[in-house]
């Protein structure tokens, strides 16, 4: 099942949750556990310091949060096509309540960080579920208003849930914050659970053995355009977001000289724009098309941290990440069309979970490079780095949508071919189809080297399996 892009009504566009309940609830699930998962993370982070006083302690924290997330991607992605979706979202949202609900009763780090693990090995599994399934919960034309509108409560969870964290942690301890998050993924439980399966998935998951599984999704993802659209385009982004995210505070800080409150700021502009930019990145995408709105975008991201990196003041840089995050939200929307739509249903999620795994493996690295670099030639230049960068993923995904029409209505036939193309390529990598073509024999070698991997993989596990059988 592919989604074919319409224009929305703005007025109309709340109504979604009304039109399509089974959205509704799937809304409501997400908005209500980023809230409580935000909320958490905060109270996480303070816990930890606390009791170390350690950046090391609360950087294993951070690691333990999203590591999981990318073995899980790599490795165990096609667990999201195979199993049903509605139980794995809610087995993930009651891990996530148990881990959360134990916390309070957990003293040593080491255990809240082994906690933390779990909480992100639920999560791995969850995020990428939800979206595969998002476009069968609501009409093809309904779909870009549906990923905007998600979208921008995750932003909203980002702008309100640290701020009430620091709130109740001051007032209560961190205990309040995560009983409120286990009670938000309890909740969510619920409403997934409200949700028919049928809903949930379009067609019935293909399986060849797991390890050729893994090999399927990695090969979708590198011969489907919209799928290698987003993979390289964003990848070279967060680049130039984790530069952002590292120097913000020694901007606002040192380089501006505007303290706590001017770092404050800057944190909250990201937050209005990134929800300013998802929830208008609908009409947008109706009036303009992706490509137009996508490409621009990027560009917008670029101008407006380039600019926020000279200004003087921390007001007028404040004006300008308004802007550059604006540019962020709508990107986000359009990365989640163009995974939906270039993958059909039955690799949806491996796509989506592969995706996520290579962004969060490079957003580490680059995070880890950012704080050295900020160091060595100070927070002004990282900033204009990052600016450039922003700039440099925008000319990156102008040649990489040359298969995208500019015309809206024409935008679903481009999807229609490169999904039948990747999925043909599929099949010929699986000795089902006809031969390769000539002019693509890089192509070729690297899906046989994939298929050649898988097979050795499935045997050492056949293998392994005969041995644990056998008697003693």
């Amino acid at each position: 099942m592919l989604a074919s892009p319409a224009v929305v009504k703005s007025t109309s566009r709340l109504g979604l949750l009304r039109r399509s309940p089974s959205f509704g609830y799937l809304f409501l699930a997400t908005a209500g556990s980023s809230f409580g998962t935000y909320l958490a993370a905060v109270a996480l982070t303070l816990q930890v310091y606390d009791a170390t006083g350690s950046g090391t302690w609360v950087a294993a924290l951070l690691i333990a949060d999203f590591l999981p997330i990318v073995v899980i991607g790599f490795l165990l992605g096609p667990l999201v096509d195979r199993m049903s979706r509605r139980r794995l979202m809610v087995a993930s949202d009651l891990v996530r309540f148990g881990v959360f609900a134990a916390l309070p009763f957990v003293d040593g780090v080491g255990s809240i960080i082994a906690l933390a693990a779990i909480s992100g090995i639920a999560t791995g599994f969850f995020l990428p579920a939800a979206n595969a399934a998002i476009p069968n919960l609501v009409p093809e034309e309904e779909l870009v208003n549906a990923n905007s509108l998600v979208v921008t409560a995750e932003t909203l969870s980002w702008m309100i849930g640290p701020v009430a964290a620091g709130l109740m942690v001051t007032a209560w301890g961190t205990t309040v914050p995560y009983a409120v998050n286990a009670v938000t993924f309890l909740v969510s439980a619920v409403l997934v659970a409200a949700i028919s399966e049928q809903r949930l998935r379009s067609r019935d998951p293909l399986t060849r053995g797991h390890w050729r599984d893994v090999a399927d999704g990695l090969r979708l993802v590198f011969t489907a355009s919209p799928l290698r659209t987003v993979l390289v385009v964003w990848n070279v982004a967060l680049v130039g977001s984790a530069a952002v995210n590292v120097a913000e505070v020694v901007f606002a800080k040192e380089t501006l000289g505007a303290g706590d409150v001017g770092f404050g700021a800057l944190v909250a502009a990201s937050g209005v724009g990134l929800a300013f930019g998802s929830f208008l990145s609908a009409p947008a995408l109706g009036k303009v098309g992706l490509r137009r709105t996508y490409v621009s975008s990027f560009l917008l991201m670029g101008v407006g941290w380039g600019a926020a990196a000279l200004s003087g003041s921390i007001w007028l840089a404040v004006a300008f990440v308004v802007g550059g995050a604006a540019g962020n939200g709508s990107v986000i929307v359009c990365n989640r069309l163009l995974v939906q739509r270039g993958a059909p249903d039955q690799y949806r999620g491996r796509a989506l979970a592969t995706i996520m795994s290579s962004n969060y493996a490079v957003l580490g690295i680059a995070m880890a490079a950012a704080g050295v670099l900020t160091d060595a030639f100070g927070a002004r230049a990282v900033w204009v780095a990052a600016g450039v960068i922003y700039l440099f993923a925008a000319v990156v995904a102008f040649v990489l949508t040359r298969w995208l029409p500019v015309a809206v209505e024409e935008e679903q036939i481009a999807f229609e071919a490169s999904s039948e193309s990747a999925v043909a390529a599929l099949g010929n990598g699986n000795g089902n189809g006809h031969g390769h073509d000539r002019a693509e024999p890089d192509a070729r070698e690297h899906e046989d080297g994939l298929e050649r991997i898988a097979t050795l993989l499935e045997e050492i596990e056949a293998r392994r399996q005969a041995e644990a059988r056998r008697p003693s």
